[in-house]
């Protein structure tokens, strides 16, 4: 049995919290690069799923003018 996990956070904290769109939040869930935990009618995301998100996200290296 999975452990549950620790906090979770609503998709507009979620969104407020990494500066992100909705639209951009639910792009990354459908790509499999972020989790998102349904109860009912309710989206939450894992603050460990955030965290590991925001953490495998690209670096980029350079100036100001380098584009992603």
């Amino acid at each position: 049995m999975q452990q549950a996990p620790s906090k979770l956070m609503t998709v507009g904290d979620f969104c407020e919290r990494y500066r992100i769109g909705k639209t951009s939040l639910y792009r990354e869930a459908a790509a499999g690069r972020l989790k998102l935990r349904k109860f009912g009618s309710a989206t939450r995301i894992a603050v460990e799923d955030a965290q590991a998100w925001a953490a495998n996200l690209p670096v980029v290296d350079g100036g100001a003018n380098d584009a992603v």
